[in-house]
């Protein structure tokens, strides 16, 4: 049943980063993209500070977290795990995830690129 919670939140959240990617800016910065991880970060942690002050299911949770947000943008979950790191003290820990976490990510798109024009 919690993969069932998870793959509505999911459809429903990529249908909403779907939709608002699709509006068209005219800017050489990608602002849709910028404001779809924005607001996804606030928005987990709008159900993060909830979940921690109030009793809500674990399904409601597998499909807001893992789920909508998850969908809408994987950002958001690296961001509240990486706050969750430095609140906890563990700065040495959260520095190096979030460093490697950038210029990995980065990196392997490169090279995710690289293969793919090698290949086709």
């Amino acid at each position: 049943m919690s993969y069932l919670y998870v793959g509505l939140g999911g459809g429903l959240g990529a249908i909403l980063r779907f939709a608002l990617s699709s509006i068209e800016v005219r800017s050489s910065f990608p602002l849709m993209t910028f404001l779809i991880n924005l607001t996804g970060a606030i928005l987990i942690g709008i159900i993060a500070g909830a979940a921690s002050q109030s009793q809500l299911s674990g399904n409601l949770l597998l499909f807001l977290k893992t789920g909508l947000c998850g969908g809408y943008t994987t950002f958001s979950t690296f961001s509240l795990e990486s706050l969750t790191l430095l609140e906890k003290g563990k700065y040495g820990v959260g520095g190096v995830y979030m460093l490697l976490s950038l210029v990995l990510c980065l990196a392997g798109v490169f090279l995710g690129k690289k293969i793919a024009g090698a290949l086709l």
